[in-house]
């Protein structure tokens, strides 16, 4: 097929993936983009392991055809049940060292240590990123004194999809996770919003937290993460094409997408439907 070589593939289960394509195309406006939303499957949050590896890898598999070597799982969940498997037992049937795929976690896992003053760090999630523990086994890695302490969120990627995010009845399900996050420890001063759509909801969480407490929303992280990558894997970097486009495909209704992307991404998008299985 191989119809965008060279594209850099962005997948996310849905829609939050695009508000990390934002924060890249910002910062790295000059390489070619493809993106992929699993949206006839999501949410991925509730999955289970196998399920979420399973799709993920059908999409990795899936971008690999279309042309790109190098795909970023722009998708907290993904990362967190599928990335690890999907690196150390398929990459190398799949693509070998021509290709890579990439996640979101160990990004921001390497500097939230800049971040806090105290070592507390709080995480929203959804249930399936907190039960996997993947932050706090990350963090520990390059951070040991710190502390996480997570919350998951259920109700937040729905109020984000059905655009009810910026309303009176929100703040409920706000307030209610972070004085449940803040109940855990009243010493955390820095809080990672570790889905793709909780940076939407940024502003009216902070009105509930600390005047002080830093709230770490993921694409820019991520897209300097990825500038960084390519100045140091050069032989990745030469496989990407730099002609600016951006091509978008979803599992679902391409209109539906089209109009519920635009609250993600800021622009107005064309997608196009994309088959996995």
């Amino acid at each position: 097929m191989q119809q965008h070589q060279g594209s850099i593939g962005i997948f996310d289960s849905g829609y939050g993936g695009l508000t990390i394509l934002k924060e890249i195309v910002h910062l790295l406006p000059q390489y070619n983009y493809l993106y992929l939303g699993d949206n006839a499957r999501s949410p991925y949050g509730t999955r289970s392991y196998e399920t979420v590896y399973q799709y993920t890898l059908q999409a990795v598999n899936w971008f690999f055809k279309q042309g790109c070597s190098l795909v970023i799982l722009a998708c907290n969940t993904a990362s967190a049940k599928a990335l690890r498997t999907i690196q150390q037992n398929d990459l190398p049937k799949m693509g070998g060292p021509h290709h890579r795929v990439l996640g979101v976690i160990r990004p921001t896992s390497e500097i939230i240590g800049s971040f806090t003053q105290t070592g507390n760090v709080g995480l929203f999630a959804t249930s399936g990123t907190v039960q996997s523990q993947s932050y706090v086994i990350e963090i520990q890695k390059f951070f040991p004194h710190i502390q996480v302490f997570q919350e998951a969120c259920p109700m937040w990627v729905p109020l984000v999809e059905n655009n009810e995010f910026d309303n009176a009845g929100a703040d409920y399900f706000i307030q209610k996770h972070v004085d449940q996050l803040m109940a855990q420890n009243s010493h955390i001063d820095t809080i990672l919003l570790g889905c793709t759509h909780y940076p939407l909801l940024k502003d009216r969480i902070r009105k509930y937290v600390p005047a002080n407490t830093t709230i770490l929303a993921q694409g820019t992280i991520v897209a300097h993460s990825l500038q960084n990558y390519l100045q140091r894997h050069p032989e990745i970097a030469q496989k990407c094409k730099q002609e600016s486009t951006t091509h978008y495909y979803t599992t679902d209704n391409p209109i539906e997408f089209n109009l519920k992307a635009s609250i993600f991404f800021g622009n107005s998008i064309i997608s196009h439907f994309a088959q996995l299985t």
